[in-house]
């Protein structure tokens, strides 16, 4: 699993340990910069729905607890297991450079007992801030307790913990109750509802164990522990570790009361004993009282020891007068000298029963006072000791010496000499009582902590906490880490003297300005240097336009006016120029030339192609009269086809128009299309034959030449048509006759062979007289 990221962010490390359903590994916060630690599921339980309920759990109970002495959650997840699909959940823990408890016990044994307390003190702080918030954790034992190289405590592993209103529900398997039978309370181990006064009944195991070096139950089975936990009595913590002071017998075994409502009812009572204790105050648990005073107490001089606490004596009331006494008193009534008797009898009856009283107030002391010293020495006074010297002085005292291991800086001149011992000199003591003393270790140095990440009270309170001054720098940074630590100096883990200080660079949120308006329009390095000297950031984005090359067309995410933070990335949209836009080279009809440089200023290099149509209309011929695409369209250069359309003329085929009158000759020509401005009707000299009158005698063109039949000719050709003349008097005899065509061809018609009985021209050859279909004018005689 080792340099897996998680989430994108978390880094995941080595393997710090194994638990019943989880690993948990060193890991890396790459977004904050600071180390973490990740609890991973099992594998092999991931898909247990039990399990996952458990985990989750966990995370929501310890991420709503934000206490010092209780191990944080930054976050959870899941990621993708080893086969691929499984989702296995993790959570992201705070990081504590330290050990267990466990650990601890292990590495030195049983601990002094004021040492003891005072973790146990932190640990009910830490369980009292759970309880009030309605969580109770179910599973105190010295390996959900960690202590940072520093000395803090650590509570963690809220795993099983339970609101307290959901107290009577279990997911907890079996299996992992049997895990700590050690530390569980009887009511836990009963199957029964639990509170808050279960777990100060397992903080009293941790404390039995941390002073004693063992749980108050051991046995073959967990099944075995158990029901001691149920039915049996703990022996006092002195029995087990001789010279621990009765006050620890008295805190240790109100926690581990069988019956809920004779322990302590909260942590924070629980935690008022410890620190009672650790100031030389009389705590509020009830004394515990040695074999040796029980034998005392209630022993007497007529009987041998009384049962203890059953209120019942073995010998007779201690009122009561002696049988002797009265037998005496009936049989001698009469008798002097046994009324002296039964005098001196009654004088000894109220002696007996004075001693007796004087008896019984003594063991009324003894109960509420506790015992008397018995040979108590005197405590020396041992400060400014060498640890040696104040060894040999506490053996001369029948006392014994313990050393406490935590450093207590101070003047050089105090090092390796006593600066402070419990109990203080002049207190009385009995014989091998233990004197614990702290010798100086003179000026230390402090390790500056690693704070990357913390808000900035949490930081001077951690800075603090180690005698060192806070100094604090506003810094720019992104949004989310306002108000977090983003650097530090000195750096972590430097070695500094106390009272030095340690200035921290704090998140004050990114600077803003105000964005420019006027990017539309510019070349993109105009563009560039007018946001860079914002301190804005740009990201170029090439996009087919029409605009010149590198020019920016658009602003992506921000408008002007818009208040955005230094070093924020924009995004402009510019122009690789690949496209144009199609111009209009065909509404004003340019010649074929003009409409190719229309196209190339228009951004077009490739030579349009073109096509040619008909027109009717002759200022269109030669033009451009249409185009693909259409005019305005957006189009690649390189991509796009363009098609010019060209005007040509429009022909027709020339109709047979002699013999026919001028406006049947007309309808003729406009029904084929021909341009009738082009048309040019002339009358002949030559009369017509009998019954032709003003009929086409001949079709030309207007240069002379024959308009032959079916050509096709275009319809602005000018055409002339000669029409007969007026029909001749009828004494005239003679008809004139047109010329033959000059090209040799024959004519469409001779109206010199018409006969004068005819209705029309003649449609014979040639060599009759009359008018013919041929290019040319008429004769002379015309």
């Amino acid at each position: 699993m080792t340099g897996q990221l998680f989430g994108d962010r978390y880094q995941v490390g080595d393997t710090l340990g194994f638990g019943g359903m989880s690993e948990v590994h060193r890991g890396r916060d790459l977004r904050l910069g600071r180390d973490v630690a990740i609890k991973v599921l099992r594998a092999d339980l991931a898909r247990d729905p039990s399990f996952q309920i458990r985990f989750r759990r966990e995370a929501q109970n310890a991420a709503s607890l934000n206490h010092p002495a209780i191990v944080a959650v930054y976050d959870t997840g899941e990621t993708t297991g080893t086969n691929g699909t499984d989702k296995v959940p993790y959570i992201v823990m705070e990081y504590v450079d330290g050990e267990t408890l466990r650990d601890l016990l292990k590495r030195e044994g049983p601990l002094a007992p004021k040492r003891a307390m005072e973790i146990v003190a932190d640990v009910s702080a830490a369980l009292d801030f759970s309880h009030r918030h309605g969580i109770v954790h179910r599973d105190i034992k010295p390996a959900n307790i960690m202590m940072t190289r520093a000395g803090a405590v650590k509570v963690m592993d809220f795993g099983i913990a339970r609101a307290v209103a959901d107290g009577q529900s279990s997911v907890t398997a079996t299996a992992a109750v049997i895990g700590t039978a050690q530390y569980l309370s009887p009511e836990q181990a009963r199957g029964e509802a639990v509170d808050a006064r279960s777990d100060v009944y397992s903080t009293g195991c941790v404390i039995y164990e941390l002073i004693t070096g063992a749980p108050p139950f051991v046995g073959d089975s967990p099944v075995a522990v158990a029901y001691q936990h149920v039915r049996e009595d703990p022996k006092p913590p002195s029995t087990v570790r001789p010279g621990l002071p009765r006050e620890m017998d008295a805190i240790v075994l109100k926690a581990l009361n069988k019956n809920p409502l004779n322990r302590y009812q909260t942590a924070a009572e629980l935690r008022a004993d410890l620190v009672r204790a650790l100031s030389g105050q009389a705590v509020q648990a009830p004394r515990v009282m040695d074999d040796a005073e029980r034998t005392e107490i209630l022993g007497s001089s007529r009987g041998g020891p009384q049962r203890v606490g059953t209120g019942v004596s073995a010998t007779p009331p201690i009122l009561a007068a002696p049988r002797r006494f009265t037998e005496q008193w009936e049989d001698d009534d009469d008798d002097e000298s046994s009324r002296t008797k039964k005098i001196w009898g009654y004088v000894g009856i109220g002696a007996i029963c004075l001693a007796l009283l004087a008896g019984a107030i003594l063991l009324t002391v003894k109960f509420t006072s506790g015992p008397r010293p018995i040979a108590d020495v005197t405590v020396p006074d041992l400060k400014t000791k060498t640890q040696a010297e104040a060894a040999r002085i506490l053996t001369s005292y029948k006392l014994q010496i313990a050393v406490d291991p935590s450093a207590v800086p101070g003047d050089n001149a105090d090092k390796g000499k006593v600066v402070s011992q419990n109990p203080s000199g002049g207190t009385p003591r009995q014989p091998g009582s233990t004197v614990t003393v702290k010798i100086g270790a003179g000026v230390l140095n402090v390790t500056v902590p690693n704070l990357s990440g913390l808000s900035t009270s949490e930081a001077t309170k951690e800075i603090q906490g180690l005698g060192l001054v806070t100094a604090v720098k506003k810094v720019e940074s992104e949004t989310a880490q306002i108000d977090l630590v983003q650097s530090q100096d000195p750096e972590k883990n430097a070695s500094v003297p106390p009272g030095s200080k340690v200035t921290i660079s704090v998140g004050a949120g990114p600077t803003l300005v105000v964005f420019p308006d006027g990017l539309v329009g510019l070349q993109l390095s105009d563009a560039e240097a007018k946001l860079k000297a914002l301190k804005l950031q740009v990201k170029p984005n090439l996009v087919d336009g029409v605009e010149p090359a590198d020019q920016v067309v658009a602003v992506q995410e921000f408008k002007a006016g818009d208040k955005v933070s230094e070093n924020q990335i924009v995004t402009l949209d510019v122009s690789r120029s690949s496209l144009f836009v199609m111009p209009d080279v065909s509404t004003n009809r340019p010649s074929p030339e003009d409409a190719r440089a229309q196209l190339a200023a228009a951004g077009f290099s490739n030579q349009p192609a073109t096509e040619e149509q008909e027109t009717s209309n002759a200022a269109e011929v030669g033009r451009v009269i249409g185009q693909t695409p259409a005019p305005q369209t957006k189009l690649n250069k390189l991509d796009t086809t363009v098609k010019l359309t060209i005007g040509i003329e429009r022909t027709f085929e020339v109709p047979p128009l002699v013999g026919e009158s001028a406006d049947a000759a007309r309808s003729e020509l406009a029904a084929v299309g021909y341009d009738l401005n082009q048309l040019t009707i002339n009358e002949s000299s030559v009369p017509a034959p009998p019954g032709q009158g003003s009929f086409v005698a001949a079709q030309l063109q207007t240069d002379g030449s024959e308009l032959l039949v079916g050509s096709n000719i275009p319809v602005s050709t000018p055409i002339t048509l000669t029409l007969y003349a007026p029909e001749p008097p009828p004494s005239s005899q003679s008809v004139p006759s047109f010329p033959a065509p000059s090209s040799g061809q024959p004519s469409q018609s001779d109206p010199s062979q018409s006969s004068p009985s005819q209705s029309g021209p003649s449609q014979s050859g040639p060599s009759q007289s009359g008018p013919s279909q041929s290019s040319g004018a008429p004769g002379p005689g015309g």
